[in-house]
């Protein structure tokens, strides 16, 4: 779909200025990044990349989009026919879907001139923003299940179409086994499943009779829901009844019941125990219900029997942090010369200071441990010596310093379009989720705990750290 018109108005007034103003071909540098990791966690997951350039390979304004913007008025004629011809001719870096990443430190590069440049940056950021977010909140849930499998359940209570598809897409990059969204299965490969509501139960004249027409109907995918009346005294033994009476004799074992209400430690122990003396030891317990990571934890630590969680609306609206707070700034601009001249935005909040200038990012590992120890942002042209010691420093507190020795550097954005053409394959989904696996392995559990992780050290190379003070003295005088 062409999402060229899902952009701010400022965007276009702007464009509208710089073309009047001769600045439309001035090649600039946007930074992508976010401030602040959802629910104080110790790390953030980039997701969304592939939507994004989806977005940018369709850019374009339609005659409907043309018309549209003349009968609005206030752009001038000749840069509503420069619309009409407009392509995207730049070059996009972008760490790749699945990385672990945190604050003030680039997701995604833009080098454009200022016209294309400015229009991407909502949808960029729409996207980026969204995607990242569940998926953060989703391996936030995983991790809690402690490798018990997460299905994500929440279209119905999404904010919107797109919110539930691409949720569903994020939440499976950050780990979850699947989705009961039909259509992420249809267009991403996401695992779709789902067995019966409430509703089917009741359509019939007893819970047996709907246990046993649902185990008829799907005896090798058998999972009954067992909380529409009563769970300990109908809802389990009617469906180890169904088990018996319709299941044994096909020769098919019941793969589980769901329970979506109530005290699920106490349910779950309880109905383990009548499985289990029934002969169903391998009847797997589903417990969904509003649920989260904070909820799931505890409800292992209490001792629930529970073996797959089914997560909502707490998941697919990340309910306690719904902001990802991600932004796009500029960072550089190019002189009719080609000369990259750095720019900074200064704020009495110092959190919303920017770092200047066309950045590459680093993540430096520890050969021995494979260990993620820090991330190194530095100036495009410079490089990291493997073979030579390297001093780390704190931009904030720069007495605070750190030498790495033994250590490999991976470069974290990589190339996704160069003079407008798409040079980036996307890997399968399921390529994704399991990178994003391994490199969240690689993070100290110190930084993956939900509770005051420590600070993941992200740092500026001496070069980048000097043009960055440079401007604010600059600014300052």
């Amino acid at each position: 779909m062409n999402y060229t018109m899902l952009c701010d108005y400022y965007e276009l007034t702007m464009g509208n200025g710089y073309f009047l103003s001769g600045q439309a071909d001035r090649i600039t540098y946007f930074d992508l990044y976010f401030r602040e990791v959802p629910d104080g966690g110790g790390f953030a997951i980039a997701a969304g990349l592939e939507q994004a350039i989806s977005y940018i390979e369709n850019l374009c304004f339609d005659a409907e989009a043309i018309t549209f913007l003349r009968d609005k008025g206030g752009l001038a004629p000749e840069f509503l026919d420069y619309l009409a011809r407009f392509r995207f001719s730049g070059d996009v870096y972008a760490v790749p879907e699945g990385t672990p990443i945190f604050p003030n430190e680039p997701v995604m590069i833009v080098r454009a001139p200022a016209i294309e440049a400015q229009l991407v940056e909502t949808f960029l950021l729409l996207t980026l923003n969204h995607q990242s977010l569940i998926a953060t909140k989703g391996n936030r849930i995983v991790r809690a299940a402690q490798g018990r499998v997460v299905t994500e359940f929440g279209s119905r209570r999404a904010q919107g179409a797109d919110a539930a598809l691409n949720g569903a897409r994020a939440a499976y990059i950050a780990g979850c086994g699947g989705t009961a969204c039909t259509l992420a299965e249809m267009l991403y490969g996401v695992p779709a499943s789902g067995t019966m509501a409430h509703s089917w139960i009741q359509m019939f004249d007893s819970e047996y009779e709907a246990f046993a027409a649902y185990c008829r109907t799907y005896p090798q995918q058998t999972v009954l829901l067992a909380d529409t009346y009563n769970v300990l005294k109908s809802g389990v033994p009617n469906a180890i009844r169904a088990f018996r009476d319709v299941l044994d004799p096909l020769g098919h074992r019941p793969l589980g019941i769901r329970l979506d209400s109530g005290d699920i430690t106490y349910l779950s122990v309880a109905a383990r125990q009548m499985l289990d003396d029934a002969g169903y030891p391998d009847c797997k317990i589903v417990a969904s219900n509003a649920l989260d990571e904070y909820l799931i934890r505890d409800l292992i630590q209490q001792g629930a029997r529970v073996d797959l969680f089914g997560v909502g609306e707490r998941l697919i609206t990340a309910k306690s942090n719904p902001v990802f707070g991600g932004v796009y700034k500029l960072a550089a601009v190019e002189d009719a010369d080609g000369n990259i001249k750095p720019k900074i935005k200064v704020s009495e909040n110092v959190t919303k200071i920017t770092t200047p200038h066309f950045k590459k990012v680093f993540r430096l590992y520890d050969k021995e441990t494979g260990q993620a120890e820090a991330d190194y942002i530095c100036l495009h042209s410079e490089t990291v010596d493997e073979s030579r010691p390297l001093e780390l420093f704190d931009p904030d507190y720069v007495w605070k310093r750190k030498t790495l020795t033994n250590f490999t550097a991976r470069e974290l954005l990589t190339p996704v379009f160069r003079q407008g053409r798409r040079v980036h394959s996307s890997p399968p989904l399921s390529e994704i989720r399991d990178y994003c696996r391994r490199e969240i392995e690689t993070l100290w559990p110190s930084v993956t705990r939900f509770e005051n992780p420590h600070n993941y050290y992200v740092d500026l190379s001496p070069e980048l750290w000097a043009v960055k003070q440079e401007l604010l003295k600059a600014q300052s005088s």
